[in-house]
């Protein structure tokens, strides 16, 4: 369904036109001249179409034309034009008409006209917001999941098991474990695999971007929407939509997912029509499934959809001896962007590894690896061209056990890891950040929800 504007003198071609749109589930709005249909524009965001006659009084189509282009050059027109007028309707197309239809023509034709320019926008749309889409996606690396550990080829096994299935799934795991990466590895061994895999991280959005970046939104949506905006549910159709860092989205973004997760269906910011999704949902967050379930800032019945299938992830810390592998492997990624004439890693290097906790996890492994590919001077990496991997540095748990609820405990438990996190980082927050395999942007908000103080 578009929204049409018509702009036409002559009363019964105008009125014969609405009628002709609305039987087929159009919406309308006319104007019996140019100066009138330019008046409607102004206070009309979401127009998709204007159907504009050539010779009106006192200002004509091309008049019209022009000023669209120039006021909002999203709208397409179509140009009506008499018989035998090509050379001017030509010059309509050069200043930016879409096509242009001669009079007298037949309402099946004009029909038929209309509905064709509708799926060429739309077309258009969809694959300008892809483009948008991949650009950003193009900017990130992805690397393989790695590990031969018993809790790595039981993640192996879960994998298997939930891919051929549409159910939704729920990744937990500490930050760096590779949440991302199973959700992928789950997308491409399903049968979803040929179609879209797309990527939300939650908590990287700014609050009240969510909706817009989920659902899409309509032209005049809100400040700066000047142009209709497909979702990632949209472009995520009949793929795998993986929705990251979950636990950050605020109530009113949770009741719109319970919807979709119910309904199947979505409706843009701003719109009124109901959009079905195909679509399967992988979820993550770096929080306890009960740590999730109990706490005050997530809905209860949006836990229980979403917790379908429960796949939690082993930290680093419980699986060392996937750490040579991953080291290697590392090595082997990152020699050629360091420029690097290392050939591996000293013995004393690898059990300093082995011994560390990794609160940032294989992520934090791999930050570790480059820093040291770009210092080390020698042949292979020692314990000197590592940082300072201190065990006790890295065990941020509460040394006394915390009175109160689970959540309390988890709560107090994420206070400290924040604090030493910032410590070893010197204060820098960024540093910090990457230490805790997080984005900027959550550790900002987290210490801001503890009040801790930089």
């Amino acid at each position: 369904m578009a929204k049409i504007l018509i702009i036409d003198d002559h009363d019964s071609m105008r009125e014969g036109l609405e009628l002709l749109l609305r039987r087929r589930g159009h919406r309308t709005l006319s104007a019996c001249n140019g100066a009138e249909g330019l008046e409607i524009l102004e206070g009309q965001d979401d127009v998709d179409l204007i159907v504009a006659d050539l010779k009106m009084e006192p200002v004509d189509g091309m008049e019209v034309l022009r000023a669209v282009r120039e006021r909002a050059p999203g709208i397409d027109v179509l140009i009506i034009t008499a018989y035998g007028s090509v050379e001017i309707a030509v010059e309509a197309m050069k200043a930016g008409a879409v096509d242009f239809i001669e009079k007298p023509f037949r309402s099946e034709a004009f029909a038929a006209r209309v509905e064709s320019l509708l799926r060429a926008r739309a077309e258009r749309e969809r694959l300008r917001d892809e483009n948008i889409y991949l650009r950003g996606e193009l900017d990130r690396e992805y690397g393989e999941i790695l590990g031969r550990s018993p809790a790595m080829k039981e993640i192996y096994t879960w994998i298997g098991r939930v891919a051929q299935s549409d159910s939704t799934l729920m990744i937990y795991g500490e930050s760096g474990t590779g949440k991302e990466l199973v959700a992928r590895a789950i997308h491409l061994a399903s049968p979803r695999a040929s179609a879209p895999f797309i990527r939300v991280n939650c908590g990287a959005l700014p609050e009240g971007i969510l909706d817009s970046e989920l659902f899409g939104h309509e032209r005049g949506a809100f400040t700066g929407a000047e142009r209709r905006r497909r979702g990632r549910f949209e472009l995520a159709e009949g793929g795998t939509l993986f929705l990251d860092e979950i636990a950050t989205i605020r109530p009113e973004t949770q009741v719109r997912l319970l919807r979709v997760l119910q309904e199947r269906e979505i409706e843009r910011v701003g719109g009124e029509e109901t959009i079905p999704v195909d679509v399967r949902i992988i979820a993550a967050t770096n929080r306890s499934p009960e740590a999730l379930k109990l706490s005050d800032d997530f809905r209860e019945d949006l836990f229980y959809r979403l917790h379908v299938v429960p796949i939690v992830l082993p930290p680093l810390r419980e699986r060392t001896e996937d750490i040579p592998l991953l080291a290697a492997h590392f090595i082997d990624k990152l020699k050629a962007r360091t420029r690097s004439r290392l050939t591996g890693i000293s013995d004393e290097a690898m059990a300093a590894l082995e011994v560390y906790d990794w609160p940032g996890n294989v992520r934090e492994l791999e930050n570790v690896i480059e820093r040291a590919l770009v210092l080390a001077r020698g042949a292979v990496i020692t314990p000197a061209d590592l940082p300072a991997l201190s065990p006790a540095a890295a065990r941020p748990l509460p040394t006394e056990p915390v009175e109160g609820t689970l959540q309390e405990s988890v709560e107090a438990y994420e206070r400290e890891l924040l604090r030493r996190s910032l410590v070893h980082a010197r204060g820098v927050k960024a540093e910090a950040a990457r230490l805790l395999g997080i984005p900027p942007a959550t550790l900002h908000y987290k210490l801001q929800k503890y009040g801790i103080d930089t």
